[in-house]
């Protein structure tokens, strides 16, 4: 073994204490989860659904992370990263194989998720500082509207006498009255995108990881807390039929199915972090310290051992964001779907704000606009430098570039220019953050069940025989992977069958 070879290889920790701090991947991608996936996706499936989709939500957290664990093995067995792996699935090759074919163009739709993520931050820093006069008279107009409809979805729901609102109108909007525009989201949008730019380029693993779970950790806690003091409120709690009728297994007809599974494809572990999950257990040092594969009882030892590791990762990870996803899909449920919000458009931060003020009354708006702040900002951070590695891997393997590590870091860097410039450029056309986040959510359930082929693949082609995992992993890996085809499966049904019949 070469002599930089063998002084990278790091021997795996064996206290409890010692596998806690050599986490983090997993920390990383709970900060890209949480504010796509559970602030915006979830929250909306909650508002247009009720509380029927509850068991979906659930299910969508828990099952993906045993494909995200396989896919974490092969990278510490092989030293590889996602897509050399997915290269090497069988079947028709132009350059590189199909499945990299479906991937790129995945990957060129799922980037507009990006656009309404950093639109999302726009928003809620213009709520909090309007930059112009007409940012400041569309915000007084925007919280009048707003303070109306909670009044009357309350009204609707317990009549004008037990109606209450948790800030009412200071005005009376009229119908006809135009709604004032205002480009300081834009604005502060252009802002953030230059002061990200400069955040990724000279970034390092370790800034990104501790920036995410701070900022994460902070709001969902928060969230947590919302959601408990919720229950203190009669008009607000979430009963227990509330909660039964969410576990029947029931799916609503209509648009509530179609942003069901938009969100289940990246509730929980969705197709991009899956995709981006190795690299980063690749830059903390995982396959590195467990060293090139060989025969030896020493090197299966140490595999072994950083694969608890990996494992303690992306368990931990998974009770993060589940928590997350769980809290946000009832209070969207709770507040916004018994109220008739929709967190669309140009005014999807403010109203996803609505959330948090039966609690926090007077303060809600300040407390949600650091949380949406925090995990709008941290999924942006998170994904575009997630983005910049896989996107430099692959321009390896279509052979763009040479396989050098210098080359691949180079491009890293340029691609930390070229998508905050292109995710703003996205917003700045449609300004509909939360549709461009579904529209990305939707490929995501796409590319499901092409990775659940990818890790039967990892698991049963390319695993060491001394690392396999017992029966009992096989079955939940089995049913993780036929969940993600009957996902992506109805998916492309609902979207492209019925549709095309219902013309």
């Amino acid at each position: 073994m070469p002599d930089n070879e063998q002084s990278s290889i790091k021997e795996p920790p064996k206290t409890f204490g010692g596998v806690l701090r050599q986490l983090g991947p997993g920390l990383i991608i709970a900060g890209a989860i949480v504010g796509s996936g559970e602030l915006v996706a979830t929250t909306a499936v909650g508002a247009e659904a009720g509380f029927v989709l509850l068991w979906l939500i659930i299910i969508g957290c828990l099952i993906k992370v045993f494909v995200q664990i396989e896919f974490g093995r092969y990278t510490i067995t092989t030293g590889r990263t996602t897509l050399s792996g997915m290269n090497e699935v069988s079947g028709p090759r132009a350059r590189v194989n199909w499945l990299l074919w479906f991937w790129l163009v995945f990957s060129l739709v799922a980037l507009v998720q990006l656009g309404g993520i950093i639109g999302g931050v726009g928003q809620a820093l213009t709520i909090q500082q309007p930059l112009t006069e007409s940012g400041r008279v569309a915000n007084e107009y925007h919280e009048t509207i707003i303070s109306k409809q909670v009044e009357e979805g309350l009204a609707t729901r317990f009549g004008s006498e037990e109606a209450v609102s948790p800030e009412p109108a200071a005005e009376e909007a009229t119908e006809t009255s135009p709604a004032p525009t205002s480009n300081d989201s834009l604005i502060w949008c252009f802002l953030v995108t230059i002061v990200s730019i400069v955040l990724l380029v000279v970034g390092r693993y370790r800034l990104i990881q501790n920036f995410s779970t701070a900022l994460v950790a902070t709001f969902t806690l928060v969230t947590i807390i919302n959601v408990v003091y919720l229950q203190s409120l009669p008009e607000w709690r979430v009963t227990w039929a509330d909660f039964a009728s969410g576990m029947t297994f029931q799916i609503p007809e209509g648009k509530g199915l179609t942003v069901a599974l938009a969100a289940f494809g990246i509730i929980g572990v969705g197709a991009t972090e899956l995709i981006q999950y190795p690299y980063w257990c690749q830059e903390k040092g995982y396959a590195k310290w467990t060293g090139p594969r060989d025969d030896s009882p020493e090197w299966a030892a140490r595999a072994e051992g950083w694969m608890k590791v990996l494992r303690w990762d992306a368990w931990c990870s998974m009770i993060v964001y589940t928590s997350a996803t769980i809290a946000f899909y009832l209070l969207g449920a709770a507040i916004l779907g018994r109220t008739g919000l929709d967190p669309s458009g140009d005014q999807m931060v403010r109203t996803l704000g609505e959330m948090y003020a039966p609690v926090f009354g007077s303060a809600a708006q300040a407390i949600f606009l650091f949380g949406a702040f925090a995990v709008l900002y941290s999924t942006y951070f998170v994904a575009t430098a997630s983005h910049a590695r896989v996107s430099a891997d692959a321009m390896r393997i279509f052979g763009l570039i040479n396989g050098s590590e210098e080359s691949y870091r180079r491009w890293v860097k340029i691609f930390c220019i070229i998508f905050p410039i292109l995710f703003l450029a996205s917003y700045a056309f449609f300004r509909a953050p939360k549709q461009l986040v579904l529209a990305g959510g939707f490929m995501g359930a796409l590319m499901l069940p092409f990775l659940g082929l990818a890790a039967l693949f990892f698991r049963y082609k390319r695993c060491d025989s001394r690392l396999a995992p017992g029966r009992a992993w096989d079955i939940g890996l089995w049913i993780s992977c036929i969940g993600m085809f009957i996902t992506g499966g109805y998916a492309l049904y609902s979207k492209v069958v019925l549709e095309l019949f219902a013309k």
